[in-house]
């Protein structure tokens, strides 16, 4: 009789710490009701929707009704919520900044300040992003390899290419771009980062206002025909109207910026024509307002002094100042508005390099403040972007995608600055304990 009991008592230890260990795992299944879903591809929302999620993965999506409750599973009331894909931000320079200490250097590139960087993505619902060509050494490819829980996944474009000190435009980049004056130093430089095995190719096609020595077209068409011989893409930085018209003719994959010298024109239209798989991701600058940014959403994660710098920078702002911003602003908004309505593929990145993660969210309004609309960006920062990056999985609500989502208080359609009242964020079919999150933050000022 004790022996009988022994096995019963030890059975039931098994039954609970299976059930316990498939919880922690996301094992089991997870129905979610009642929320509006935004798809993410541009497909109709679904109102008082349903999603089974299992493990990592969508299982199911449909309406409230439509899917059953598998045994064992547990069911999620969102009534009354809005559901959105996780972003994808294909244009990121992280690692370099310690948010807590709001201190800029090479010496903070470690992986503790990467991985805290991701986190602070995750908790601002982005699912992955792509650092374009500031990566040194093998931090970031090791975190690319072997994703962190709780963390944005991150791709790497390892170093990029320029002239001569004539890459990063911010000193404390260590891993300034290989510096190349001949073909031969051009093609190398793509070998070395094919056998990398980096997820993107970055040039610098600027002279920083007449500063640096610009990357000629002797120099970039031998880095994208070499980088395509390797099946890479090469993304540009760029700024001036007529070198977007020559990358395109040398074969560039995408654009990390909008054009910002002027207007752009109907030749530049017919070049995008010819190549519609060329994406523009289009990083828009402040608008010249004195309300940017929502410092109270902010205080969450960004310490009370880097609040009060901003503040004070904000406050003296001159007039002349906020129009020439407002102006510069507003060339690259009518661009954008040019490009998407010819139909051109429009991306989404932050840029982001030393204000990590909420300013996604900035870059979102910009771009219905320049003319798209909300659906429009939100396409723009989830599907699109994720096929820009590669990563098909990511991108969209549906069947067999990873499990990537934000659960947010109100509908970003009606407002897009709603992307920030974040309920919950789910990556890879787990929630981020956003809590423990920011008071492990708020802690450490």
């Amino acid at each position: 009789m004790d022996s009988l009991r022994l096995i019963l008592c030890s059975l039931a230890l098994i039954a609970a710490c299976t059930s316990e260990d498939a919880q922690i795992t996301g094992e089991v299944p997870l129905l979610f009701e009642g929320a509006k879903l935004i798809v993410g591809d541009g497909s109709a929302d679904i109102d008082d929707s349903a999603f089974l999620v299992q493990a990592d993965r969508f299982v199911a999506v449909g309406r409230r009704g439509q899917i059953e409750l598998p045994a064992g599973g547990t069911r999620i009331d969102l009534s009354d919520k809005t559901v959105m894909p996780a972003v994808v931000d294909t244009h990121a320079h992280l690692g370099y900044v310690d948010v807590a200490a709001m201190t800029t250097s090479e010496d903070n590139y470690t992986r503790d300040n990467l991985v805290d960087h991701l986190r602070r993505y995750a908790y601002y619902g982005i699912a992955a992003v792509r650092n374009l060509g500031t990566d040194p050494g093998d931090i970031s490819f090791e975190l690319r390899r072997e994703p962190v829980p709780g963390a944005a996944r991150l791709l790497v474009a390892g170093r990029g290419i320029a002239k001569p000190n004539a890459g990063p435009n911010a000193a404390y980049y260590r891993a300034s771009a290989y510096g190349v004056t001949t073909e031969a130093e051009a093609r190398s430089a793509v070998q070395e980062l094919a056998e990398r095995n980096v997820d993107v190719i970055k040039i610098w096609v600027d002279d920083r206002s007449g500063r640096v020595d610009k990357l000629e077209p002797e120099l970039y068409q031998p880095i994208i025909e070499a980088a395509h011989e390797l099946d890479l893409s090469v993304v540009a930085h760029v700024y001036y109207l007529a070198d977007a018209k020559e990358l395109l003719r040398a074969g560039i994959d995408g654009f990390a910026h909008g054009i910002r010298d002027q207007d752009i024109d109907a030749e530049l239209l017919a070049l995008f024509a010819e190549r519609p798989e060329v994406y523009v991701i289009p990083n828009l600058p402040s608008r010249g307002r004195t309300t940017e940014p929502e410092f109270q959403w902010l205080a969450e994660t960004v310490p009370d002094a880097e609040i009060e710098r901003m503040r004070a920078a904000l406050a003296a702002r001159t007039s002349e100042a906020r129009q020439t911003a407002a102006d510069f602003f507003a060339i690259q908004a009518r661009n954008l508005q040019r490009l998407h309505r010819a139909g051109v593929r429009i991306g989404f990145g932050s840029d982001a390099g030393t204000s990590i993660g909420w300013t996604v969210h900035e870059e979102m309004a910009d771009m219905v403040a320049a003319g798209l609309t909300p659906a429009e960006v939100i396409e723009a920062a989830t599907s699109t972007s994720a096929a820009i990056a590669g990563l098909d999985e990511l991108g969209s609500i549906a069947a067999q995608k990873s499990a990537d989502f934000i659960v947010l208080d109100a509908d970003p359609l009606e407002n897009i600055e709603n992307t920030r009242r974040i309920d919950a964020v789910y990556l890879r079919g787990q929630e981020i304990d956003r809590d423990a999150l920011r008071s492990a933050w708020m802690g450490a000022r």
